[in-house]
């Protein structure tokens, strides 16, 4: 019997795309980036380092919302944790925006790209734990990275 190319059983055993590249690692590495991207713009700040580690965490506050339900926590936490919020800060220091704009906005980009290095992505709905980079805490050893 001659193979069909396109049944998968007589492909080689061969993860694609490579694991590197797939989804959740590239978002993660993506997240490495912003992190990088985050301190540098803030050395360019000229203020003392101590304003990044004592402010680093602020974003995080947003879990608040989870004290009244999972939906309205994960609307709050997501708000604290997209790019809109930096992306709208940098685009103010650079139309002339005083420094402490700056300060926050890569304090803000350094969070979000630490969270997402760490596998902490944007949260849905029904659960603090099903994020976009996959489960966290216990439920991380579903099998997923």
């Amino acid at each position: 019997m001659k193979p069909n190319r396109l049944d998968r059983r007589w492909l080689p055993e061969v993860p694609f795309p490579p694991t590197m590249f797939a989804p959740i690692p590239l978002q993660r590495i993506e997240g490495l980036v912003l992190l990088l991207v985050g301190v540098f713009g803030f050395a360019s700040a000229d203020v003392s380092w101590w304003w990044l580690i004592g402010l680093v965490l602020v974003p995080d506050l947003s879990m608040i919302g989870y004290l009244a339900n999972p939906s309205t926590g994960a609307t709050i936490y997501n708000a604290g944790h997209t790019l809109l919020g930096p992306g709208a800060l940098f685009a103010w220091h650079w139309r002339g925006g005083p420094t402490w704009v700056l300060v926050a906005a890569t304090v803000w980009l350094t969070h979000i790209g630490m969270d997402r290095l760490f596998g902490y992505g944007l949260k849905f709905g029904d659960d603090f734990t099903h994020t976009h980079l996959g489960p966290i805490g216990a439920d991380r050893r579903s099998g997923y990275l």
